[in-house]
C-alpha cells in the first residue's frame, strides 16, 4: 500500500464518482479503477459498492475513510514540519550572551523580532562569560554567542555588532568625580584600588584593563573581585575602589556612583556576535541576519 492509494481512495469517496475523481487527480479513469481494486485486494475488503448508476461506500469503506484521512493529514503535517524546519521556522536555537548584551538596544530588539518572526522556535538564552561561550560553541552546545572581544579559535567567526567607550566607575564623592571634566585618562587611576572580574572568569575586559594600564605605565591594584557587574558597581558605591566598564552600564543607575569616559587610545569595547565557521543551521543564519541587520551592518559570507 502506498500513499497514492489512500489519496485515490479518498478522492473517489469524496466524489462517489470514478470519472470526476480521476479528473481531480489528473489521471484517466481506468488506472484509477485498477488502483482501487488493488487496494481492496490488499485489504481483503470491499470499499465501494459499484453499479452502473451509482458508487457508494461500504461499511468497511466508511470506517477506512476516517483512518485514511488521518494518515494523510499526519503525512501533510510531517511534510510541513520538515519544510518549516529547513526554512528555519521550527526547532530550538541555543544562544549565549554576556551580561551586558541586553543593555545594548539592538540586541533585545533583534531577539523580539526573531520571536515575532519565528514563534514556533524555542530560543534558549544562556548568560555566560565570553570564554564560556567560545568553549560551548566549540563543544556545539551553543550555536550563536554574544561576547566581549577575546582571543578565540580560528574555527569561530566574529562579527562586530557594536562599539562603545570604556568608562571609569567611581563614587560620586571621589575627587575625580568632583571635577568638571566628563572624561579622564586611565593613568589618573594609577594609585586607586580596583574592583574587577577575576582573571579566570573569562571576560575580555580583564585583559583590556591590564593592557590599557600597562600602556599608561602602571599595573592595576585589584583589591576585590566579583563575577557579576552589578556587584562590582555596588562595591564601588560602597567605597571599595574604582572600576572600568563599557559605557553601556551607565544605564544602571546606582545611587552614589558616577561614570567618566576614558580618553585613552583603544579605550573602547566591542560586542561581537560569534558562531562556528561551519554553522549551517537555518535558525542560526536567520538569527545572525536579524542581529546584523539590527546593528546596521552586512554580514560577511
Amino acid at each position: 500500500m502506498e500513499l497514492r492509494h489512500l489519496r485515490y481512495f479518498v478522492a473517489v469517496a469524496d466524489e462517489l464518482h470514478f470519472g470526476r475523481a480521476a479528473e481531480l487527480l489528473g489521471i484517466s479513469q481506468p488506472p484509477l479503477s485498477q488502483q482501487i481494486q488493488a487496494l481492496e485486494e490488499e485489504l481483503g475488503a470491499r470499499l465501494f459498492e459499484r453499479t452502473n448508476r451509482r458508487v457508494a461506500l461500504t461499511e468497511a469503506g466508511r470506517l477506512f475513510l476516517d483512518e485514511a484521512r488521518q494518515v494523510l493529514a499526519q503525512v501533510d503535517k510531517a511534510t510541513d514540519i520538515a519544510r518549516r524546519a529547513q526554512r528555519g521556522e521550527l526547532g530550538e536555537l541555543q544562544v549565549g550572551f554576556t551580561v551586558s548584551a541586553p543593555f545594548i538596544a539592538t540586541v533585545p530588539r533583534s531577539i523580539f523580532n526573531f520571536r515575532q518572526r519565528f514563534p514556533a522556535v524555542h530560543l534558549a538564552l544562556q548568560e555566560m562569560s565570553s570564554r564560556e561561550q567560545t568553549e560551548a560553541l566549540m563543544d556545539r552546545k551553543l550555536q550563536v554567542g554574544l561576547i566581549r572581544p577575546i582571543t578565540m579559535s580560528d574555527a569561530l567567526v566574529s562579527i562586530e555588532l557594536f562599539r562603545e567607550p570604556l568608562v571609569a566607575v567611581m563614587r560620586a564623592d571621589h575627587p575625580l568625580a568632583l571635577q568638571t571634566h566628563e572624561s579622564i585618562a586611565i593613568k589618573q587611576l594609577a594609585e586607586e584600588p580596583f574592583v574587577y572580574f577575576p582573571r579566570t572568569y573569562g571576560t575580555g575586559l580583564y585583559d583590556q584593563l591590564i593592557s590599557l594600564s600597562q600602556q599608561a605605565g602602571f599595573s592595576p591594584r585589584i583589591v576585590q573581585e566579583a563575577r557579576e557587574t552589578t556587584i562590582i558597581i555596588g562595591l564601588v558605591a560602597a567605597g571599595l575602589g574604582v572600576s572600568v566598564l563599557p559605557a553601556t552600564y551607565r544605564r544602571m543607575h546606582i545611587e552614589g556612583v558616577v561614570y567618566r569616559t576614558l580618553v585613552d587610545e583603544g579605550a573602547t569595547s566591542a560586542l561581537w556576535l560569534i558562531h562556528r565557521r561551519d554553522e549551517r543551521s537555518s535558525l542560526a543564519r536567520a538569527f545572525i541576519e536579524l542581529l546584523t541587520q539590527g546593528a546596521g551592518i552586512m554580514k560577511s559570507s
